[in-house]
């Protein structure tokens, strides 16, 4: 598969109401570093362990580590890493990663908010808009969410959604301290032929009619 195929859609920017998607940048250090510091204990219990890139220091090198890493990715079709923004403002991030082309054509998606935001449909709606990216213009066919069976958060964005639970994977990621138990989650195109955030839109308008 040729490089400008794999690019196909990177960089861009998604937005719907209040939430949007935009690339990692430079500039967005200090609000990224306040944002991780002052929600270290809403996170930690879900974070992968990284030694090389401790997320809950309180410098700036750990953000322009992951921004060269992810640009990098990005350019060679590995990764799409995008900043979550709730009415303008930096919010979370959500990152689909493990891109794997060929005859897969499948990734990864992972994501986490501020607590401040969190509860108001964001994270539901990013993902919803990622989705839809990356099966209708990029071209993937399968993404997959891997949660800790103890993150009922995390569950339920994706439980929303729509994603199939699709069994325990053991011991697959080293997070706050030891290797834990996931539930992967996964959804292909064919599940949302008319789009995951049309759908999305439409059970949150019927669910939530006076805020639609």
């Amino acid at each position: 598969m040729g490089t400008v195929e794999r690019l196909r859609g990177w960089p861009v920017t998604l937005t719907e109401g209040p939430v949007g998607l935009r690339p990692l940048r430079h500039r967005d250090a200090a609000t990224w570093r306040e944002l991780r510091v002052r929600n270290a204990d809403w996170l930690r219990p879900w974070e992968p362990t990284n030694p090389e890139t401790p997320l809950f220091r309180s410098g700036l090198g750990p953000y322009v580590s992951m921004v060269h890493t992810m640009r990098r990715e990005a350019r060679q079709g590995l990764a799409l890493p995008w900043v979550v923004t709730y009415d303008d403002q930096f919010a979370g991030q959500l990152t689909i990663g493990a891109i794997v082309w060929g005859s897969a054509r499948s990734a990864q998606i992972g994501y986490w908010i501020d607590r401040q935001v969190a509860g108001r449909g964001v994270i539901p709606t990013a993902v919803a808009l990622a989705v839809d990216h990356c099966f209708f213009t990029v071209g993937l066919h399968r993404l997959e969410a891997n949660i800790r069976p103890e993150n009922a958060a995390s569950r339920r964005v994706v439980e929303k959604l729509g994603f199939r639970e699709e069994g325990i994977r053991r011991r697959h990621l080293h997070i706050d301290g030891a290797w834990r138990d996931h539930i992967c989650y996964a959804l292909t195109v064919e599940d949302v032929p008319g789009g995951l955030r049309a759908r999305w839109l439409a059970e949150r308008r019927q669910a939530f009619p006076r805020s639609s």
